[in-house]
């Protein structure tokens, strides 16, 4: 059997990661870099000229034409933090680099955090993820499923009416030698013709042929142009069994593991989605583990600031 070679890349390394992200200096440089490619650029005004200079540890920058004063942080996932750039960048490192994914109480260890700042860094970074996967469109053959996360509670009820379960839609693209390319976990209201016309609307191409189970509401697909195929399964016919499935069962398990291992507990009602995007981030830039860091990081100067308040809102997955 041959190596896989995506699982034995060699990825980003420590003794990498920190000759070139280890000092402030060195990460300051690289956010400067992805936040202005082509040099500083007033928001305001569009001028690129500045000086700069600094107000305690913050890095600022004074525009030549129109005098607004701005921070290398500002307006960015690091918006007001009082944490180095270091801390965040090794956090980058490890959520990144690792296949599944790192908890808020081992973060706040590696970092010597509080909860808290862990808990609001950890939450920052998947909101960043979140925005980065909203607008994957998977346009060949997809491979699609109806999922739950959480379960019951203690004396709480059981199967899909329990409390702190949340349903999902997941969706596996896979390329025509049958290997699988990227996928799509979304948090839905109800599993609804409505609510998965709307997905697919957003997620799918009109070229791509989705292969379903015989849930009715994964009809609605067609409505976008998809083809669509029906494998009904039962007690006689087991998705399990069907190799038609074989890629959706297999990464939806390994992404409940990786789930079930690394966060034995959160709020699934308010935060599912930036957990699932987490997941789906690193599996669709699996490919190139070297390049993931940067790619977030860039991802987290264009998103804006994502301040605590905002982050606790419910809403934020719709």
């Amino acid at each position: 059997m041959s190596i896989n070679r995506i699982q034995f890349q060699p990825g980003l390394s420590l003794a990498e990661f920190l000759k070139d992200y280890g000092t402030e200096a060195q990460c300051e440089a690289i956010l400067e870099h992805s936040r202005w490619p082509q040099g500083f650029l007033c928001p305001a005004c569009g001028t690129s000229r500045a000086v700069q200079f600094r107000r305690g540890r913050s890095k600022i920058f004074q525009c030549c034409g129109c005098r607004k004063q701005v921070s290398l942080i500002s307006e960015t996932i690091f918006h007001g933090s009082n944490l180095l750039l270091t801390q965040w960048f090794l956090a980058i490192y490890f959520i990144t680099q690792g296949k599944s994914g790192l908890s808020m109480l081992e973060l706040r260890r590696i970092l010597g955090l509080s909860y808290k700042a862990a808990w609001r860094l950890k939450h920052k970074l998947m909101q960043a993820m979140f925005e980065r996967e909203e607008t994957t469109v998977l346009a060949q053959r997809v491979e699609i499923d109806d999922a739950y996360l959480g379960g019951e509670r203690s004396g709480g009820k059981v199967g899909r009416g329990s409390e702190n379960k949340v349903p999902f839609i997941a969706a596996v693209e896979t390329s025509h030698e049958g290997h699988p390319l990227r996928a799509v976990f979304s948090r839905v209201t109800t599993f609804s013709s409505h609510d998965v016309d709307q997905w697919a609307k957003s997620h799918l191409a009109p070229t791509a042929l989705v292969v379903s189970d015989g849930l009715n509401c994964f009809r609605a697909v067609t409505k976008t142009g998809c083809s669509h195929q029906r494998e009904v399964v039962g007690d006689q016919r087991r998705s399990t069994d069907m190799g038609c499935f074989h890629w959706i069962n297999t990464i939806l398990g390994n992404l409940k593991t990786a789930m079930a291992g690394t966060y034995h507990a959160f709020d699934f009602d308010k935060y599912a989605h930036r957990y699932l995007a987490e997941f789906q981030y690193r599996f669709n830039r699996r490919f190139d583990l070297r390049s993931m860091l940067p790619r977030l990081v860039f991802a987290c100067v264009s998103i804006g600031k994502r301040p605590e308040a905002w982050l606790r809102q419910a809403e934020n997955w719709t």
